[in-house]
């Protein structure tokens, strides 16, 4: 893994003309999941958001209505996304995609419209099969257009729009709200909904002609595609060992079904996910502190605005790891580091939580800001799953839609047994779940490493050698890989390219 091989390193040999169409997939493809992504978030936080302003008088809410209305979103979502990803293979991304961002944001305005708590449930669910396309969706074109050496970086690009999207929603809906409140008759939370739903539709629509859907099935509507870009676009899958995009089969998805990375890659996806989940109770750290005299040390707004400082933190280092991970040829040993780092707050926080009169605040809230940190994790787990399984589209596009759905099934009971909020801020298992889960991740990771050296790295030689030589491959299943980044000097012979009769 030295810099000689370094992606940076490597840049010289792209030609003029794919270096034009990574420009061009950046531009269009990139900036519209991006932008895309962020809307998302701002409309998955305007409930909340809507609810401390005059949602819960208007609709007369007074029990746990709003937890409900995360319950039904989130199971909703978790049931879409593996048959998502499933059409997404029979139908156009362009159309798929797109058409569900226009449904969604028509489904944001109309909550605008209701007058009471189920009809927000029956939308719930609706905004949450839709919604379950998007970043599983975006995840898998981002493994077909790009290579190894530039696919990290993009990847972590799209996934800090999330931490934007946060970031961003609660000035954008505070304006909104207090600007449009009463006028035409409407309340402000209302018209919080209609501006939501109209700027996703609006960006939605744009999707039809900026996304280029796939290398072998490009979209005619999308104009900044140019004559050449396809065929160039199929080389680079060839030229990296990568079999073209498939529809998804019987077949395909048995084989899925008994590949033990699907599981593996779930677990450690999950672990990785809820291992630093400490850092989302950051708020009710920081309202629980009281001055001598009982009053609160920080007031309402410093509340909600000093994680918001983490929150950068975590848009910055998503893409520090991301960078670095295309830039050293290396996804392993990042996911390690970062789990590495992530023990750190954890265990001092297990500390702080069991003898907060003895162990200094600092340390609490150093550890807070450190745990943002190590939030770079699943877009190098999604880049290393490209990289294990380069000949296989299918189980790719599955595994990305079965890690997701396993997390959101995981996460909807489990957060609330190991970070109940009455035991907050002195929780008394959370971070030492994070400390187990943080092992788990280190032991997963060099596991998996020590398999695709041994077992794996073979299995992805000779399917390379099928593209070159155009002969089929001797093992009945290669459920194994293209050449891993730190192994990519083992092949690195000057091979022929071929095009795909």
């Amino acid at each position: 893994m030295d810099l000689g091989r370094s992606a940076f390193a490597q840049r010289h040999e792209r030609t003029p003309e794919e270096r034009d169409l990574v420009r061009r997939l950046d531009i269009f493809l990139m900036t519209f999941g991006c932008v895309s992504q962020v809307i998302k978030y701002l409309d998955q936080q305007n409930i909340s958001n809507a609810y401390v302003s005059g949602m819960k008088e208007d609709l007369a809410l007074n029990g746990n209505e709003l937890n409900y209305f995360t319950t039904y979103f989130s199971v909703a979502y978790c049931i879409m996304l593996i048959p998502s990803q499933i059409i997404m293979t029979y139908v156009r991304p362009s159309y798929w995609l797109s058409g569900l961002e226009i449904c969604w944001g028509i489904i944001t305005a109309l909550i605008a419209l209701t007058h009471e708590a189920k009809q927000v449930y029956i939308l719930r669910v609706f905004l949450g099969l839709c919604e379950s396309s998007a970043w599983p969706g975006m995840m898998t074109i981002f493994m077909h257009w790009y290579t190894p050496s530039e696919l990290a970086k993009r990847m972590g690009f799209y996934h800090s729009c999330q931490a934007i999207g946060s970031m961003m929603s609660g000035a954008l809906q505070v304006a909104i709200i207090n600007t449009l409140h009463n006028a035409n008759g409407l309340a402000g939370w209302r018209w919080l909904f209609i501006i939501n739903g109209i700027m996703t539709v609006v960006w939605g629509a744009l999707g039809f002609f900026l996304l280029p859907d796939l290398p072998n099935y490009i979209n005619p509507r999308a104009f900044w595609f140019k004559e050449g870009h396809q065929k160039l676009a199929m080389e680079r899958l060839e030229r990296h060992g990568r079999a073209e995009p498939k529809k998804i089969t019987w077949d395909g998805a048995r084989r899925t079904v008994v590949n033990w990375v699907t599981y593996f890659i779930a677990i450690m996806y999950i672990a990785t996910v809820l291992a630093p989940w400490g850092y989302a109770y950051f708020n009710l750290f920081l309202k629980s502190l009281k001055n001598p005299d009982g009053t609160p040390v920080w007031s309402t707004s410093q509340v909600n605005a000093i994680p918001i400082a983490g929150g950068a933190i975590n848009v910055v280092f998503v893409w520090v790891w991301a960078i670095l991970s295309d830039l050293l040829r290396t996804r392993w040993t990042l996911i390690v580091a970062q789990a590495v780092i992530g023990l750190v707050p954890c265990i001092a926080m297990s500390i702080w939580t069991s003898h907060p009169d003895t162990t200094p605040l600092a340390t609490a809230y150093a550890s807070y800001f450190i745990s943002y940190l190590t939030l770079g994790t699943a877009p190098l787990i999604m880049a290393w799953l490209s990289d294990l399984l380069p000949q296989d589209p299918e189980a790719r596009t599955l595994i990305v839609g079965v890690a997701i759905a396993t997390y959101y099934a995981v996460s909807a009971w489990s957060q609330v047994l190991v970070w109940p909020a009455v035991q907050a801020p002195y929780y008394k298992y959370g971070w030492q779940s994070s400390i187990a889960l943080w092992i788990l991740v280190i032991i997963m990771t060099c596991v998996l490493r020590y398999i695709d050296l041994k077992i794996l790295l073979p299995k992805r030689e000779e399917f390379r050698a099928t593209l070159i030589v155009g002969s089929e491959p001797t093992s009945p299943q290669l459920a194994g890989t293209e050449l891993d980044p730190d192994d990519d000097a083992n092949m690195r012979k000057d091979l022929p390219i071929v095009t795909q009769a």
